[in-house]
């Protein structure tokens, strides 16, 4: 298994991707019932839910650009070991939540651990990858991949079963999934810290202004995460005729390429140009399959049901490309000494993305209808067009390789 590929040499490697799926389970189960453990069991109006998920969300990204500096000056292992025991505890707490604030604070508390945790891993990511980092980075997506398939399986049986004892059971289990990732982790061995250039400090990361432009450019393109997840479930339910089980379908064949061919696809993407003209063909296949999904409406169901299919392939090739040069810009732009706090500049980058992507979405695809795709595929294809030149600009201070 290990010589095709399907399970890495034994080593910080492998333990760094094994953390990431039982961490990765656990945390894909839990958000997706999250809400509904607050409605259900909390007994807090959806109204509540909203805004206390949303103040959590916004904590969390405040937390990684500091807690990286701290991995990187105190070391990664320890800080992200600290930060899983963190969400342990405070995941643990929401059994207790019986109001509004209190559900709020612990949702606040696990979403700035969460963050601080990804920028504590960043490190350990790049300094453990070697010259391979794009290729272990794709593992890693992956396998996160797989681990969130089998959580939402999870989650959609405690739904099915909608009592307060499922949802606390899963609570539960969340809460070890984090003591299990910290256990995995303990066998990885600690970084030292690597020496400071002269005038380093905790704002370096916001402070360079080509790797700002390329957050905002990056941040802009994850976007495209939440085409097949959000957009086109209630794009086939309220504008075609296709099956509404095909939304399962086009999930299906959205993360069976990215499992069988992300790691293949990341092979050739090394250096900050040929990451950067990745990203560019990235961005125009997100045109091209958006296009091709917004055809489906007034087609008869089964053809509309086939051009999706073919639509979300397209768009998820796309996702390799973009996954690739993103993940080799995400740490060839980052000064070795600073990559804690650069992913945590990064996270704050894809958090924001997440929080625009629904309402984004929701105007342009689902209220605009076929021009709404059509405008937001060429969003896409502007921040894809540009991504070379923010490259170029960011060689100007920086070894960038190929």
């Amino acid at each position: 298994m290990v010589r095709r590929g399907l399970l890495l040499e034994s080593g910080p490697q492998r333990r760094l991707a094994l953390g990431g799926f039982v961490n990765q389970l656990g945390t894909a189960a839990f958000l997706a019932t999250a809400p509904l453990y607050a409605l259900r069991v909390v007994g807090l109006p959806i109204g509540q839910v909203g805004l206390g998920l949303g103040v959590a969300g916004v904590v969390g990204l405040l937390a990684g650009p500091p807690v990286g500096h701290l991995a990187d000056r105190r070391g990664p292992r320890g800080v992200f070991l600290v930060t899983l025991l963190i969400q342990a505890v405070s995941v643990l707490s929401l059994l207790f939540a019986h109001s509004f604030v209190a559900f709020m604070v612990s949702m606040a508390v696990t979403d700035l651990a969460g963050a601080s945790g990804g920028a504590a891993r960043g490190p350990m990511i790049r300094r453990f990858g070697g010259d391979e980092v794009p290729k272990f980075r794709s593992y890693l997506r992956s396998t996160a991949f797989l681990a969130s398939t089998f959580g939402a399986l999870a989650a959609g049986v405690v739904i099915q079963l909608d009592s307060g004892s499922a949802y606390r059971a899963l609570i539960v289990v969340n809460a070890l999934t984090f003591i299990g990732c910290a256990a995995v982790m303990l066998g990885v061995p600690k970084l030292e810290p690597l020496p400071a250039s002269t005038g380093s400090n905790r704002w370096l990361a916001l402070r360079d202004k080509p790797y700002m432009a390329f957050v905002l450019l990056d941040g802009i393109l994850w976007i495209q995460g939440e085409v097949v997840t959000y957009a086109l479930p209630l794009w086939v339910v309220l504008h075609t005729d296709a099956p509404r089980w095909f939304t399962g379908i086009a999930l299906a064949v959205n993360t069976v390429m990215v499992v069988v061919l992300q790691i293949r696809t990341s092979r050739g993407i090394k250096g900050g140009q040929v990451a950067g003209r990745a990203t560019r063909r990235a961005g125009l296949a997100f045109l091209v399959g958006m296009a091709v999904i917004a055809t489906a409406s007034g087609l008869p169901g089964w053809a509309a049901a086939a051009v999706m299919t073919v639509g979300v392939a397209i768009h998820t090739v796309g996702s390799l490309w973009h996954a690739a040069g993103s993940m080799e810009l995400r740490f060839r732009l980052a000064p070795a000494h600073a990559q804690g706090q650069y992913s945590g500049v990064f996270g704050l980058g894809m958090g924001l993305c997440y929080t625009v992507a629904p309402g984004l979405l929701g105007l342009l695809c689902l209220s605009w209808g076929v021009p709404g795709w059509l405008v937001m595929g060429s969003v896409f294809v502007a921040a894809g067009l540009a991504m070379p030149f923010v490259v170029r600009w960011a060689g100007q201070s920086r070894e960038l390789g190929a």
